[in-house]
């Protein structure tokens, strides 16, 4: 092509890519809720693990901690950082200790008497109100006059600080200036953020709220601030994977470039050849925006991992072309080969979408759509684009002595029987357990935040994330019901250290039976106006102080029942919502846990209860979970497996072609497997996805090495294409083997060994090579 046309081409080709790039930019949205890259639950115990790990109460907590200054000093420090946070709509609920008298609202006010226990062990007579009355006597002359105030009139029971201390943590942290602290003279708070809890950018930018309302408050210099909770882990465990692997990424790019340069001495062609991977990248994202309202962060992480495969496509391109030989027509001879190398890639990866997870289904979409466009762009655009006139790989002098050093190599046969039986011999012999399935190893996170945040959820007494109480009853009421009647037996053992607290539905709204028993007890207008005015008899109180009182008791005799539906209006009808929910047409109700101590009492308590209430372990949940993910994931790789090895023998038309090309990638990813297990690595769904593309990539070296041209040249160039796709893979992934995110390393030493050995295997195994 003349250089008018190959400048026409180019600009074109650049024009797409930015057509396509804005494209992305305007339409892509990136979702970072893992639940994405989770199979859809099967069991009843999964379907609640992954509502909790994602809405569930305990997920979206946040346990604050302001140190530095003079108890008082953060005592106010606190009020004022609550006060800001309960503006926020990021978060909904924020406790630190003090009255919240917005914990019901104006309308649901006359309802405390139906909501506190009170009425269930004393009935408001004139002996029950001159003791009441007595104690504000007393309480108007301590400090908290000044509170009491406000609240008298209407409320001379105190109903409704009795209900805030119902509503508090069952094992609440030591008050000072009516702020929780912990025994290190940390000010303490609770905060439920609106964000999933397995969203790590909405939790970051909760998390970021709460720092940026703390600096906001005057006389916060010298003070400092520490969140902790499941939404902070999953920040910090998203900063790590993300910080070490963008400076590996950095560092392996630049490396990559590097080995081009040496490679191919052309700057020219090393630019040409990075368009084919520039166009995969954009096409996999625009075809990700067209069939998905939002694209996983994930999918875009590992997508751009697996299609390392696709710089191999000009790779093989640049080093097979002969001195004075038109780029077309070398990649012509190529491209039989290529598209065989193509098609079996894709087929691979296809597994992904027949796994049923939308993350993975994602992911297929992504490299087949990446892999297809890099494979057709380097057969019919980049040769029109590279130059003319180009250095022969195969006059190397370096190359030459490679390729007489490989072809010396013994090749008994009986080696690929030994590797076969050593892999066999490691596999058998490995130390159990064989597979990875707690989640929390893949990403762990430091000792001393895993310390503070033991030491924070012990004095605040929050709920563990670990175990929750499931009620099950045919309606609402039922599981309100089912919650009061389990209250003494969950007080008991209490009582018994058993458990430290256990949080009921029934503690925030009792059921409707139970507030109509209250309701009955409430006495008349006449009644109660006779028992007040004996109780306040030669007491210093104004006559007709306490209407507000009398009227409120009135009108909550004739109003409706308090409902799940009418509470949720209120500050605490979200935490209630979470607690309650309707499944496969009965209802559940959930009891949080905080101090497991003896699980066997819990687990007889729920043995007890003729299957309506039972004990839920969400790590084994999870652990359920990854088995039934991985055996999606592993009946998948059958299939496309099977697909695999009929479409390499109708490309090759041969079955005995198609042996030596399966046989050592088959050998070589069960030779990575046994050596990571005989070494105790437990393999994890992340080794899984790096096997597959370490056998993507085998797949092309036993592909080209199985080749027999007759050409001593052309095997030369195939030996240069080769090892510099070998090279550059194992700078990229023996980068990430170094990393300290069991993720990242789990991939780089994966696909590292996995190219060795395919490498080596795909050598020793080709058909052509001289037999010993």
């Amino acid at each position: 092509m003349r250089l008018g046309g190959r400048l026409t081409l180019l600009l074109g080709w650049l024009a797409l890519l930015a057509a396509l790039g804005v494209f992305v930019v305007k339409h892509l949205t990136v979702s970072t809720d893992l639940r994405s890259f989770m199979p859809a639950p099967t069991t009843p115990d999964q379907r609640l693990l992954m509502e909790q790990v994602g809405e569930g109460p305990g997920s979206r907590l946040l346990l604050v901690a302001i140190a530095g200054k003079s108890d008082e000093q953060l005592a106010a420090l606190s009020q004022q950082l609550a006060a800001s946070l309960h503006k926020d709509s990021r978060y909904t609920q924020v406790l630190n200790g003090s009255f919240d008298m917005g914990a019901l609202d104006e309308s649901l006010l006359p309802y405390r008497y139906l909501l506190s226990p009170t009425l269930d062990r004393q009935a408001i007579d004139t002996a029950y109100l001159r003791d009441e009355l007595e104690q504000r006597l007393d309480d108007l002359s301590s400090p908290a006059a000044s509170l009491l105030k406000g609240l008298l009139p209407r409320d001379p029971t105190l109903e409704i600080l009795k209900l805030a201390e119902r509503w508090s943590p069952s094992k609440s942290p030591e008050v000072v200036e009516g702020v929780w602290f912990s025994p290190q003279h940390e000010a303490l708070m609770l905060v439920l953020t609106r964000a999933a809890g397995f969203d790590p950018d909405a939790q970051e930018q909760a998390i970021d709220g709460i720092h940026r309302a703390f600096d906001a408050l005057p006389g916060h210099a010298g003070a400092s601030l520490v969140v902790s909770g499941p939404g902070y882990f999953s920040v910090v465990a998203n900063a790590q994977t993300r910080g070490q692997a963008e400076w590996i990424g950095r560092i392996s790019t630049v490396g990559f470039i590097v080995l081009l340069l040496l490679a191919y001495r052309s700057i020219g062609s090393l630019l040409f050849s990075a368009l084919p991977i520039a166009s995969a990248a954009l096409a996999g994202i625009a075809a990700l925006v067209l069939l998905f309202p939002q694209v996983h962060g994930i999918t875009l992480a590992f997508g751009f991992t697996l299609l390392g495969v696709a710089q191999e496509y000009p790779i093989r391109v640049l080093s097979h072309r002969r001195a004075g030989e038109d780029a077309v027509q070398s990649v012509r001879d190529l491209w039989p080969l290529l598209l065989t190398a193509i098609a079996s890639a894709c087929i691979a990866y296809l597994a992904f979408f027949a796994s049923g997870v939308n993350g993975l289904r994602q992911l297929a979409v992504f490299t087949v759509t990446g892999l297809l466009v890099a494979g057709f762009s380097t057969r019919y655009l980049l040769p029109h684009l590279l130059p003319t006139r180009v250095h022969d790989v195969a006059d190397m002098g370096w190359l030459i002595r490679a390729r007489h050093l490989v072809d010396r190599l013994p090749r008994p046969r009986w080696i690929p029987l030994l590797v076969a039986a050593a892999t066999v011999l490691m596999l058998v012999f490995a130390q159990p357990p064989f597979w990875q399935n707690d989640l929390s190893a893949l990403t762990p996170l430091p000792r001393d935040l895993l310390m503070r945040d033991a030491r924070l959820r012990e004095a605040l007494g929050a709920p563990d994330v670990r175990y929750l109480l499931v009620l099950q009853a045919s309606d609402e009421q039922g599981v309100l019901a089912l919650s009061e009647k389990l209250e003494p037996a969950i007080d008991a053992l209490v009582a018994q250290h058993a458990v430290d607290a256990v949080e009921l539905p029934s503690r925030y709204l009792p059921s409707e039976a139970v507030q109509r028993a209250r309701q009955q007890r409430l006495p008349d207008k006449d009644t109660l106006e006779s028992s007040l005015a004996e109780a306040e008899h030669g007491m210093p109180f104004q006559r007709g102080l306490f209407e507000p009182f009398v009227d409120d008791v009135q009108k909550v005799r004739t109003l409706p029942v308090l409902t799940p539906e009418r509470f949720v209006s209120s500050p605490l009808g979200e935490r209630l919502s979470g607690m309650l929910m309707q499944r496969d047409g009965h209802w559940l109700g959930l009891g949080t846990l905080s101090g497991v101590h003896d699980m066997g009492a819990l687990q007889s308590l729920a043995d007890r209860s003729d299957g309506t209430v039972r004990l839920l372990d969400l790590k084994a949940a999870a652990e359920s979970l990854v088995v039934d993910y991985r055996t999606r994931i592993l009946h998948a790789l059958l299939g496309a497996t099977l697909l695999l090895v009929v479409a390499i023998i109708a490309a090759l038309r041969s079955v005995r072609r198609a042996w030596h090309v399966l046989a050592p990638m088959t050998l070589a990813t069960f030779l990575v497997l046994a050596v990571e297990r005989v070494c105790g690595v437990e393999v994890s769904l992340f080794h899984l996805v790096a096997l597959i593309l370490a056998a993507g990539l085998g797949l092309h070296y036993a592909l080209f090495f199985e080749r027999d041209t007759g050409d001593a040249a052309e095997q030369r160039r195939t030996l240069h294409a080769t090892l510099v796709c070998v090279l550059s893979a194992l700078l990229v992934f023996g980068m990430l083997a170094w990393s300290t995110i069991p993720v990242l390393r789990a991939i780089g030493l994966t696909v590292s060994l996995g190219v060795a050995f395919h490498f080596c295997l795909s050598i020793v195994m080709a058909p052509h090579a001289r037999q010993d």
